[in-house]
């Protein structure tokens, strides 16, 4: 029995065999997930890899789900997504991979345990999670942050556009 249903931000990420599939079929399996629904999904975003990585360019996107899962269970459930599609954790820091699944806020919870640090610290740095974020919901609440449509775009940041 649900307790208590919270809204979080997932951010969803692939830049190895076909992003855009590995993103669509990433947003059935958080779909699948007992006690989740995704209420609303983002545009899918073209965008630079950081860190200098010679690699392909990334797909990402912004899912807004309800869960009456802890941030924990949560979180385990996403790592086993990443593995059902063939990621392994220890891939290079930036560097390319299937998909990456990102646990970006969960409510306006703040937790900062081993493993599990909520709100996402990248999330007002990375214009490839705002801009799908404000897509879904310029109305969240980020702990410590704001309301995501008051979060200023960064300027400095590689290239990236919208592309479905």
């Amino acid at each position: 029995m649900i307790e208590e249903v919270v809204e979080v931000l997932v951010g969803l990420g692939s830049n190895l065999d076909g992003p855009a599939r590995q993103i669509e079929t990433a947003l059935g399996m958080l779909e699948a997930i007992e006690q989740t629904r995704v209420v609303a999904t983002s545009s899918l975003y073209r965008s630079a890899p950081l860190g200098g990585i010679e690699q392909p360019d990334f797909v990402n996107a912004v899912a807004l789900l309800a869960t009456g899962l802890d941030a924990r269970a949560l979180l385990e459930e996403l790592l086993a997504i990443e593995r059902a599609r063939g990621r392994e954790r220890g891939d290079i820091h930036w560097g390319p991979r299937v998909l990456d699944l990102d646990l970006l806020a969960y409510g306006d919870h703040s937790i900062e345990e081993p493993g599990l640090l909520v709100p996402h610290p990248g999330i007002a740095s990375r214009n490839f999670v705002l801009l799908p974020l404000r897509e879904i919901a310029p109305d969240f609440q980020i702990p410590g942050l704001g309301r995501v449509r008051d979060l200023p775009v960064n300027g400095s940041e590689p290239r990236i556009s919208r592309i479905a």
